[in-house]
């Protein structure tokens, strides 16, 4: 990923709808310090999202989209006397959103031979609607946490 800067205190909202989500949306996808390319590709996907989805404003999809995203519990690994445990834990909501960006962002990027724009579109109509690849990975963090649920008293 690279190196972590405290984003929050200095992020403003994006120019077209001030949503600072949508900001630091906007931050993951870009590469390279070109902002300027990840803002159109963003704003490309919305319009397509806008396109297809007659009920809801597009901002709203997205937005909808990351909240389905985000996990409630994931496993973190604890040593206890020389055997590695799975412990579920509660996760914060900080570390629930930027999963919930890094993990949509990952399905975009393992798709191949599509323009970005309609591959975000795709993935943010697939979380909207609960289904996709980044579902499918919050899903299985959930179903690893339920799984290893005897471990639960080594939480700390």
């Amino acid at each position: 990923m690279g190196r972590i800067t405290a984003s929050k205190k200095q992020l403003v909202g994006d120019p077209k709808h001030g949503s600072i989500l949508a900001s630091k949306f906007i931050n993951c996808l870009m590469w390279d310090g070109e902002k300027s390319t990840a803002q159109r590709v963003f704003y490309d996907a919305l319009d397509r999202i806008g396109k297809k989805v007659s009920d809801a404003e597009p901002i709203d999809v997205f937005t909808q989209a990351l909240e389905n995203v985000k996990p409630n519990i994931e496993v973190r690994s604890k040593r206890v006397g020389g055997a590695s445990y799975q412990v579920p834990m509660q996760v914060n909501r900080t570390r629930q959103q930027s999963l919930a960006i890094r993990w949509i962002l990952l399905a975009v990027r393992e798709k191949k031979g599509r323009p970005t724009s309609d591959k975000l579109a795709t993935e943010l109509l697939a979380a909207y609607r609960r289904e996709g690849a980044a579902m499918t990975r919050r899903e299985n963090v959930h179903r690893m946490a339920e799984a290893n649920k005897a471990f639960a008293h080594f939480a700390w």
